[in-house]
């Protein structure tokens, strides 16, 4: 079982309160870990815990609890909190943690943990509102994996002297399964949200344990003042099934069924490329967008694929593609946020294959990449992304340039940094600029050139760049057959594809850019015939856009061939 709390005011900063410590065989216990290649990934928290649980640290106002019976003397305003735990048996039980979360009064947005005390402790708190929710483990006799129960009282109101029987019996079961019966449970996670006038506090199970049971203590609270979500991530040989359920109301959960049918589902299936630097292992960790999560990270191995399995209902999702490298550096990781899926559906996204080149992401709410603020031209144009447009956080590089000319006239030139991102400095009248940026690879390189018009600027203004997409059909080792004739995708992005193309011209060379022989661009895509095995094929765009503003990108061995028998 594992616990991370937190409150916060909306106003203030977020308190996430941690220390990640484990428990000892007479504390409060987690189900073991199982032995798997698979890393659990904790998402939303702000930090990954290992199986274990999370202390709070105390105020010093909450730090000592009064003898029982007994008001704390010249305590004003406080009260007598006398909290009995009992077990699945009905018996008294010490194995629980218990915490309080001050959602008013003068500890507002403070909390306190009680755990491996009697079972009857009394405590002596602040008039106010509280959050409070107890964990009740028990190990059934000749079972291996300790049953956790989940109580939840969102709202306790302490206006008097009280006595809470937080009794493991009321709680009911969490029974969420996939429909395949190849997999096996990993691990769960319960969370609730509560808000009340300002302050939200955050409480959580997390557990390896298929034996989880919530229940819902007190009385309703304030409408839609909370929030609760249950995950639940099961492995299968080469994919995760990712379960999540969310709600909002006024209770939290009392038990939880959820057995899903196929077409419940949404698939997403990720390919792994083989990067230039050779083979190895990318690791996907797929998880809600919104809210803490107890996600299940895949490994992948290059030229492999796998597969998740979700619930569209949990809302948008995130995918963080990590390809780790061959010798030191850094990991290069691609992040795709924020998407949703319908039931029945199957979404295929490939991570680390040709072509590789500027990606510009034109959608609402996009990233700007290219801007000016007054006199101050900064750019981070993702000149490496991969064939699916995926952004590298480290991209694969031997040597990158960003040149900057105005009116004709060489600015500066920026070498070595991370391709397609630079910072100049420019007079504010308004003229003519040519930016270069080019990268090269272990094989091939990326040229884009752009011409545009500027002046000053009182705001941060886009500036109006254009970029160009290749799909080619590639095997996940980058390569296509040889000798044989194929149409490849082309794609406008950026100003262009807001503003409109005036023109657009596509080359193809299979020598290196030693010639070019032209190739028109019908129903948004060129026809392309490969040369022998182990050659490459360039490809050139020429862009004009609606005003006048041009590109000209060049991808020297954007791709190589293989022989046709190869597999894909």
């Amino acid at each position: 079982m594992t616990r991370l709390t937190g409150t916060r005011r909306r106003a203030g900063p977020v308190q996430i309160m941690n220390d990640n410590s484990k428990h000892s065989p007479s504390s409060v216990p987690s189900a073991p870990a199982r032995t798997a290649t698979r890393r659990s990934v904790l998402r939303g928290l702000g930090v990954a815990t290992a199986a274990g649980t999370a202390a709070v640290c105390l105020p010093a106002a909450m730090a000592q609890a009064a003898p029982a019976g007994r008001r704390t003397p010249g305590a004003s305003g406080t009260y007598t909190l006398t909290l009995v735990h009992l077990g699945r048996d009905g018996a008294p039980t010490t194995g629980y943690r218990t915490l309080l979360t001050a959602l008013s009064g003068p500890d507002a947005g403070s909390g306190r943990e009680l755990k491996e005390s009697p079972s009857t402790v009394t405590v002596q708190v602040p008039a106010g509102r509280y959050l409070l929710d107890s964990t009740i483990s028990t190990r059934p006799v000749g079972e291996e994996n300790w049953g956790n129960d989940w109580l939840v009282q969102p709202r306790l109101d302490v206006d008097r002297d009280m006595t809470l029987v937080l009794d493991a019996r009321v709680a009911r079961p969490v029974d969420i399964r996939p429909p395949v019966a190849d997999a096996t449970f990993e691990q769960a996670g319960a969370f609730a949200k509560v808000t009340y006038e300002g302050v939200t506090g955050f409480v959580n199970l997390m557990t390896r344990s298929l034996d989880l049971r919530v229940a819902h203590l007190g009385p309703d609270t304030e409408r839609g003042a909370v929030r609760t979500w249950v995950d639940s991530y099961w492995s299968r040989p080469g994919g995760v099934c990712a379960l999540g359920y969310t709600f909002q109301g006024e209770r939290a959960l009392t038990g939880l069924v959820r057995h899903p049918a196929p077409g419940d589902l949404a698939t997403l299936v990720v390919r792994a490329g083989v990067p230039a630097s050779g083979g190895g292992t990318a690791l996907v960790e797929f998880s809600p967008s919104e809210g803490a999560s107890p996600a299940l990270g895949l490994p992948v191995p290059s030229g492999g694929t796998g597969t998740f399995l979700l619930t569209p209902e949990r809302g948008n999702w995130d995918l963080v593609y990590g390809a780790q490298p061959e010798s030191e550096g850094p990991a290069n990781n691609y992040f795709v946020l924020g998407r949703s899926f319908t039931p029945g559906s199957t979404t295929v996204r490939t991570f680390d294959t040709p072509v590789f080149g500027p990606a510009l992401d034109s959608s609402p709410g996009a990233r700007p990449v290219a801007q000016r603020n007054g006199d101050t031209l900064d750019l981070t144009v993702p000149l490496l992304a991969d064939g699916d447009g995926h952004t590298p956080s480290s991209p694969l590089f031997t040597a990158s340039t960003v040149t900057l000319h105005r009116n004709g006239t060489l600015v500066a030139t920026r070498r070595g940094e991370k391709p397609g991102h630079a910072s100049f400095t420019v007079p504010a009248g308004r003229a003519a600029y040519r930016l270069t940026a080019s990268a090269t690879r272990p094989r091939g390189s990326v040229t884009a050139a752009w011409t545009f018009t500027s002046a000053a600027t009182t705001t941060a203004t886009d500036l109006p760049l254009s970029a160009v997409r290749f799909g080619p059909d590639l095997a996940l080792d980058g390569t296509a057959p040889a000798h044989t004739t194929s149409r490849v995708a082309v794609t406008v992005e950026g100003a262009a594809r807001q503003s409109g193309v005036r023109s657009l011209t596509v080359s193809v060379s299979t020598d290196r850019g030693a010639t070019w022989k032209q190739a028109a661009v019908t129903g948004g895509r060129i026809t392309v015939t490969t040369p022998a095995p182990g050659k490459a094929v360039s490809l050139r765009a020429a862009l004009t856009d609606a005003h006048g503003n041009t590109l000209t990108q060049t991808h020297i061995d954007a791709y190589v061939t293989r022989a046709a028998t190869g597999s894909r």
